[in-house]
């Protein structure tokens, strides 16, 4: 194989910086392909990864930037080949090699292609692709660059997977897959931030389950993280999807509603998520269980210049407020400055 001119390798080792940035799966895909096609001259790129027996595109650049989402058989096309076996694969013409769907190379103008591995330890994962409309368009060094370019995307993919998975993990409630209390407080901030560019109006609804300590005290906290569980698919239901519903601790939830046409917008809110709670028993493994909620809201507009710890403080103190005094159907205490 060939040695890389001093120039090539310079433009690999600055791709390689490029995609070592990158903390986004689907960015890193996109850099790789699109460098991909540059460098070896080819008229498209594109990233395959390997699903149940399927050859998926989910990255591509050129003459196969309109392919992303096509799913093809793994054991029909070179791409599969070069999965099976590990290897890097070269077809100089698709009208001569045993190898390829010769019919289906002809419907995407296909001639010639290099399919690289994407290896990750002892698996791979799917492969690096460049292809021409004319035959024999890649030569021994084009194959080099793509496997160099393959082991990079590899690497920064899983890199990148790694980063996206500690970030959930740290802004998500491993028990219930909401968002976690230091979440939900920068979207509130950004929230509040955006009033200050536009009249807008948002609220933050502060939701404390009432009957919750009497189950972890019968049942156990097994039921008890049921429960929760249970309650939070409830929630998730119950809201827009612009909205964010968040756990922030023991039985205590809220909700941050942007984009409020009005204030009584929260007040609908707020029966909604009662509604949600409180209508059905829960049918757990062990118990059948019946809950009540305290809702407290707080409401700001654009007129106001509210922090975003002074909202949700508002809408706790409400929360409380109304867990105080409420009985059976009460309706939720709104503050509204």
């Amino acid at each position: 194989m060939p040695t890389l001119t001093p120039a090539k390798l310079e433009q690999i080792i600055a791709i390689q910086t490029t995609i070592a940035a990158e903390l986004s799966v689907p960015r890193v895909m996109q850099l790789v392909v699109e460098q991909a096609q540059e460098l070896t001259g080819a008229t498209g790129a594109v990233v395959e990864i390997a699903e149940d027996g399927m050859m998926v595109y989910r990255a591509g650049s050129g003459s196969a930037a309109s392919s992303v989402g096509v799913r093809l058989k793994m054991n029909n096309s070179l791409s599969g080949l070069s999965v099976r076996t590990g290897t890097v694969l070269r077809c100089d013409d698709s009208e001569t090699d045993e190898r390829v769907d010769r019919e289906a190379c002809r419907r995407v103008g296909l001639r010639s292609m290099v399919v690289a591995p994407l290896r990750r330890g002892l698996h791979t994962i799917g492969v690096l692709k460049v292809l021409s409309d004319r035959a024999a368009a890649f030569g021994d060094e084009d194959t080099q660059m793509l496997q160099l370019l393959a082991g990079f995307i590899a690497t920064a993919m899983h890199n990148a997977a790694s980063f996206e998975r500690s970030q959930t993990q740290a802004l998500h409630d491993p028990l219930t897959g909401l968002p976690n209390r230091a979440l939900f407080a920068d979207r509130l901030k950004h929230a509040v931030a955006q009033l200050e560019r536009r009249p807008s109006r948002l609220a933050v609804l502060y939701i404390d389950l009432d009957d919750f300590k009497p189950v972890n005290d019968r049942h156990g906290h097994a039921v008890g993280d049921e429960l929760l569980v249970a309650v939070s698919e409830r929630l998730r239901r119950a809201v827009r999807q612009t909205d964010t519903v968040a756990r922030l601790g023991g039985d205590e939830f809220a909700l941050l509603a942007m984009d409020l046409r009005e204030a009584a917008g929260a007040e609908v809110a707020a029966r909604r998520l009662r509604g949600a709670i409180e209508d059905a028993p829960y049918q757990l493994s062990t118990a059948v269980i019946k809950l009540h909620a305290s809702i407290g809201v707080a409401v700001t507009d654009s007129s106001r210049r509210d922090k975003a710890l002074e909202i949700l403080e508002e809408a706790d103190r409400a929360m409380y407020v109304q867990k105080r005094q409420r009985r059976g159907e009460a309706p939720a205490a709104v503050n509204e400055g």
